[in-house]
């Protein structure tokens, strides 16, 4: 649609700049040319000149201006002349394509229109009305994942990401920040958040691997219907939000798989200090040492198996049990007994929760 769009502007145009003129895609190949004989050819070292730059060039008799809203360039106007007035002709008309598409893509572009609801930008009334105006499937399965990046080494993830999920009548890929691209992915029956967690691994490893990228990456719940697509990307958030507090390691962070991690997430802070002071009334968490705090967590690993817990710490069983008594005169709790086991555990996820300050959506 973009290049009919382009077309209708060149022809429009061409008698007023009395000079061949017309347009390039990423590829160099000619999309709307005032010489319709001219349009399907290519060439290929102008597409090697548009690479990463969006500057004025001239080659083989033709002034060029690359123009579009990513990093590398998705399109260049060309104009017959390698003088100032050609560059100035290009420039122009790049400025007005420019504005024509933006306006194109606001109003008919599924990208953005998903983009829209996402970021709640659209009335809930007026998505239903826009998706038959499209030809918007609605009523398949889509889940959010919201990639977020770490470190980079000067590659446009989202073109990679772009890359990965080329259909653009299923899946949408675009940026909400510098850091933060989201992936509005459909998906079939039955996919349950295992095989989500493998897809996020798949773009983290590429990501990783082959372009020196760091990312993590937060999942939603999968919704029916475009009216959800919101909440699975606030839960895609919170997702990567909660990881970051409870699990440091873990770079794929699935909502579904939260549990009382994201329970905690939501209480008030005030809530949970008073939580802390009434469980520990004989002695502060702070009392404990990294020892202590190490030997607490090997024992949760091992589900409170004194035997097994011994074994991995490489230490007698009755040096465990002395530290577990410790535990006991300092804190009040018995981590042998179930109950004061689970009491200990959410203490300890609510001190790192308050450690964190995390920041809320």
């Amino acid at each position: 649609m973009s290049n009919r769009l382009f077309q209708g502007v060149v022809h429009q145009m061409r008698d007023t700049v009395n000079r061949v003129i017309g347009v390039i895609d990423d590829t160099a190949t000619i999309v709307a040319c005032s010489e319709l004989s001219k349009i399907g050819t290519t060439n290929e070292f102008v597409a090697f000149e548009m690479s990463d730059s969006h500057e004025v060039f001239t080659r083989d008799g033709y002034s060029y201006k690359p123009f579009g809203a990513h990093l590398k360039p998705e399109y260049a106007v060309f104009v017959e002349g390698t003088d100032d007035t050609a560059a100035k002709f290009a420039q122009l008309i790049a400025i007005s394509l420019t504005s024509i598409k933006q306006y194109y893509d606001e109003k008919y572009d599924k990208n953005n229109f998903v983009k829209n609801i996402v970021l709640d930008n659209i009335l809930p009334g007026d998505i239903y009305v826009k998706a038959r105006e499209l030809h918007f499937n609605s009523d398949v399965n889509r889940v959010a994942l919201l990639i977020r990046i770490i470190s980079t080494n000067e590659v446009s993830a989202y073109d990679v990401i772009q890359n990965l999920f080329p259909d653009k009548q299923k899946d949408y890929v675009f940026n909400i920040n510098e850091n933060d691209i989201v992936l509005i992915k459909e998906t079939k029956a039955g996919i349950d958040a295992r095989d989500l967690s493998k897809l996020a691994g798949s773009i983290v490893d590429t990501l990783s691997s082959e372009f020196y990228t760091k990312a993590a990456v937060g999942i939603g719940t999968t919704v029916i219907g475009i009216k959800d697509l919101a909440r699975s990307f606030k839960e895609a958030q919170i997702a990567l939000e909660v990881g970051k507090v409870f699990d440091t390691e873990e770079n794929i962070v699935c909502y579904d798989n939260l549990g009382i991690a994201r329970l905690i997430y939501q209480l008030p802070t005030t809530l949970c200090e008073t939580f802390l002071r009434e469980i520990f009334k004989q002695g502060s968490i702070e009392s404990l040492d990294q020892e202590t705090l190490f030997t607490i967590h090997k024992f949760f690993e091992n589900n409170l198996n004194v035997s097994e817990t011994s074994r991995k710490l490489f230490v007698h069983r009755n040096t465990l049990v002395y530290r577990l008594e410790k535990i006991k005169k300092l804190t009040g709790l018995d981590l042998r007994e179930f109950d004061h086991a689970i009491v200990f555990k959410i203490a300890l996820m609510v001190k790192k929760y308050l450690t964190a300050n995390p920041t809320k959506f």
